[in-house]
């Protein structure tokens, strides 16, 4: 069997040289114990308390090889001789005749030939990465070499005289009672610092099989803390050239002489999106390759990125990829709202045309007569007549005031009594009254006149019998004349009052 373990570690030492690894010794102390569990009543407080740990040592080789993710992560397996095993010491003190004290004791140690594989990571501490946090764990396999167990009992009589017997074995391998398997399986972890060639880690190892066969029913598994000390033999190998030492292959590596990342093909990649700062449009910012490394953007802001996006500077919708939703008549309200999508139409209408309920060219809305069919002229209502028009004009000619005053002269009754006489006759005639002067005087105090004037002839029509909704009355002072004021004449035109007629 040993002679096998020693092919074993022939084997594997070649192994690591042909594979071109870094090859390494590594060795130290460390503290062993055996973590039993088994169904004897009572026996965590009359037996456990007086197992202890043994204290061993552990020296092998071990190899790194670069995973090749930015220098960071390897794979380290090794090869160890590891002492492992447990003691046991209880004194007895009696009360029996002739016998004062009994002590006994027993070792338990087995060694073992481990293949640890570990998978490390190596976080640098200066800029040469010659200095490094190292974090390691992996499964172990261990293949028994040699143990042997000691039993001692000491007697001692009143003090005295002493009784001293030992007896010792080799551990045998096997599946019968009091033998171990041939192989052991683990876990271990590592954690420590890597200076240059110098290698200072702490570790701890946990088996996961039971490794004996006891005469009752338990399962027993080793566990080992301790410390070790490495040293690299040589400068790291690899199997083709890294000039500058990004991890990436000289024959792959996009920029040889530039360490830079391996995801942008050893390029320097500031943003680490995978895209070499040499080509990368936005090199402070993350991105995408078909982005030339920009961030993909949405200019408008509507969620709809603008790769995707047909009107990537207008808001749109997700249905309409990006765009605003369609307008196909053009009147400001987007079809998914407009009840008429071919028709131009208001807001207020949801998008339809205006109707023009009496067919007259004018629309509802406009229209003051839209049951009625009329004319633009009269804002959509009828044409008003055009000899109740001249009577009403005329009529308009014969209304007269006292000088400087608002008071009506009676000659302008007759007139006046023909204009309530027309609007009786046709209630859907409204009737404006404007009053004018001459610009002698003051343009305020004309402005006053013009409607006190124009006041006095609604009052009068009011008196008639007229409702006084449908009658305005507006002064315009000295404004529109129709005549030349630089003449008595002319000034006695501008003094008037116009009648003007429309429909409600």
């Amino acid at each position: 069997m040993k002679k096998l373990y020693l092919l074993l570690l022939s084997t594997t030492v070649m192994h690591i040289a042909n594979s071109q690894m870094r090859l390494g010794i590594m060795g130290g102390p460390h503290s062993s114990s055996v973590i039993e569990k088994n169904f004897i009543p009572d026996w965590d407080n009359t037996v456990k308390p007086y197992y202890t740990k043994r204290s061993g040592m552990h020296i092998g080789l071990m190899g790194e090889m670069s995973l090749g993710y930015s220098n960071k992560w390897y794979f380290q397996p090794g090869i160890l001789y590891m002492t492992k095993g447990r003691k046991y010491q209880r004194l007895y003190d009696t009360i029996q005749v002739k016998t004062d004290t009994v002590f006994h004791s027993n070792t338990y140690y087995t060694n073992y030939i481990e293949v640890p594989l570990n998978f490390a990571l190596k976080l640098p501490l200066n800029k040469s990465r010659r200095s490094n946090f190292i974090i390691s764990a992996g499964p172990y396999v261990s293949f028994f070499y040699n143990g042997k167990e000691t039993s001692e009992t000491r007697i001692s009589y009143d003090d005295s005289s002493i009784t001293y017997s030992k007896d010792e074995s080799n551990i045998q391998v096997g599946k019968d009672d009091h033998k171990v398997t041939t192989l052991d399986l683990g876990v271990n972890a590592r954690v420590g610092f890597e200076f240059g060639n110098l290698l200072l880690t702490g570790f701890i190892s946990q088996g996961l099989t039971s490794f004996y066969d006891a005469p009752y029913k338990g399962s027993f598994k080793h566990r080992v803390i301790g410390a070790s000390i490495g040293l690299w033999l040589g400068k790291k190998v690899v199997l083709t050239n890294d000039k500058d030492k990004d991890g990436v292959l000289d024959k792959v590596d996009g920029c040889p002489d530039v360490a830079g990342s391996p995801k942008a093909g050893g390029c320097p990649d500031k943003d680490g999106d995978g895209v070499a700062d040499g080509v990368d449009k936005c090199p402070d910012e993350p991105g995408l390759a078909r982005d030339a490394g920009c961030p993909i953007r949405d200019r408008d802001h509507d969620t709809v990125l603008d790769p995707e996006d047909k009107c990537p500077d207008v808001p749109g919708l997700m249905k309409y990829q990006g765009c605003p939703p369609p307008d196909t008549d053009g009147d400001g309200i987007n079809d998914e709202n407009d009840l008429c999508i071919d028709k131009p139409g208001p807001a207020d209408f949801n998008g339809c045309p205006v109707p023009d309920s009496d067919s007259d060219g004018i629309n509802d809305k406009e229209d003051k007569c839209p049951t009625v069919a009329g004319v633009r002229e009269n804002s959509g209502c009828p044409a008003i007549k055009k000899e109740i028009v001249d009577r009403v004009n005329y009529a308009a000619k014969k209304i007269f005031f006292a000088t400087g005053s608002d008071k009506i002269l009676p000659a302008s009754f007759a007139a006046l009594n023909n204009v309530v006489a027309i609007l009786r006759n046709d209630t859907s005639l409204k009737l404006v009254v404007a009053g004018y002067t001459d610009n002698v005087g003051k343009p305020a105090s004309n402005l006053i006149l013009s409607q006190k004037r124009a006041d006095a002839v609604k009052n009068y029509l009011v008196q008639k019998g007229l409702d006084a909704s449908r009658l305005t009355a507006i002064g315009y002072g000295q404004e529109n004349p129709v005549d030349d004021n630089s003449r008595p004449e002319g000034r006695a035109a501008n003094r008037r009052v116009e009648l003007k007629l429309s429909q409600r």
